[in-house]
Order: structure tokens, then C-alpha cells, then sequence
């Protein structure tokens, strides 16, 4: 059961997928979705490994933007998502010190194809625009999700928190031209 709440949990994340298999650098991301199976309960330690590294890439890819990107709007969407990725993962650390459930400093394998794609992205921008549109909202929803299902009364308000943070940063991404 718990190898099924792992795969599940990392589907339901829809951090996995997120290359269209194109080999050239500039090729566009995709993130796929699996299905929410609501009797499923992530475990603590699966959500704090996921959203940890969820923010660290969030992290990463504003470094990367507010060094290639030219374009002031999403320069200001690099640091709104940096401030919120770092207050994300003081958050995790705070509270998954309480369920012994520390974050880690690196980043799940799916998150670092992510982080390479956008790196070797010939048009910066128009990758970074896109993976933003496809993540953010996928965050979100597993953000909102644990703190409705999540299986940690500690880390659920930690999930709020996360998903209320990234809805304010959907909204901008929405908003960009």
C-alpha cells in the first residue's frame, strides 16, 4: 500500500512527465496529471520530499530568470515566486522538524530534468512563461489537496499556506502578456 501511496502521491503532483520528449533545447514542457484517488493519504515524509523540492525548483528557475530574463514583468514574477518558494521551504522545515520529516536540499529527479530543460531553453522566456502556466497551478492543487487529505495535522496548515501563496502567484502568471 505504501509503495501505491508513493506512486500515486508523486502522480498526483504532476511534477512527473514534464518533458515532450523533444531533443532539442527549446522543445516545450508538459506536465501530466494523474487522477486524485480521495481515499489516499499522503504520508508526511512523501509530502515534504515532494513540496521541498517543488520549491527548490521553483528557486532555481527564478535564479535562472532573473539572470536571462530581459523582460521586467517576468522579472517581478522571479522574484514574487522566489519569496514565496523560500517562505514554502522555511515553512516545511519548521514543521517537518515536528514530524521528523526534514526536507531534503536537492531535488527529485523529475524536478531536475525540469531545471535542465529550462537551463538549455533557446527561447528563456518563452519556457519559463510556459512551465510557470503548467507547474504553478499542478503545485497548487497538491498543496490544496494535502491540506484537505494530507495525513499530517502539523503540515497541513503548512499546505494552506503553500496553496494560498501560490494561488496569489497563479494569478500573476494569468496576467502576464
Amino acid at each position: 500500500m505504501r509503495k501505491v501511496a508513493v506512486v500515486v502521491g508523486v502522480g498526483v503532483l504532476a511534477l512527473a512527465g514534464c518533458s515532450s520528449g523533444s531533443s532539442s533545447p527549446g522543445g516545450s514542457m508538459t506536465v501530466t496529471t494523474a487522477p486524485v484517488t480521495p481515499a489516499m493519504t499522503m504520508t508526511a515524509g512523501l509530502y515534504v520530499e515532494t513540496a521541498a523540492s517543488a520549491a527548490l525548483l521553483a528557486i532555481a528557475a527564478a535564479d535562472l530568470a532573473e539572470q536571462r530574463s530581459s523582460d521586467p514583468q517576468l522579472r517581478a514574477l522571479a522574484a514574487r515566486q522566489k519569496d514565496n518558494a523560500e517562505g514554502i521551504s522555511g515553512q516545511l522545515s519548521y514543521a517537518g522538524r515536528r514530524v521528523d520529516a526534514l526536507p531534503s536540499n536537492t531535488l527529485i529527479r523529475e524536478h531536475q530534468a525540469m531545471l535542465d530543460q529550462l537551463q538549455n531553453a533557446a527561447d528563456f522566456d518563452a519556457a519559463y512563461v510556459r512551465m510557470q502556466q503548467q507547474l504553478v497551478p499542478q503545485v497548487r492543487a497538491f498543496h490544496e489537496d494535502y491540506a484537505v487529505r494530507g495525513g499530517s495535522a502539523t503540515l497541513r496548515p503548512v499546505a494552506e499556506f503553500s496553496a494560498e501563496k501560490l494561488a496569489e502567484q497563479e494569478a500573476v502568471v494569468e496576467a502576464i502578456d
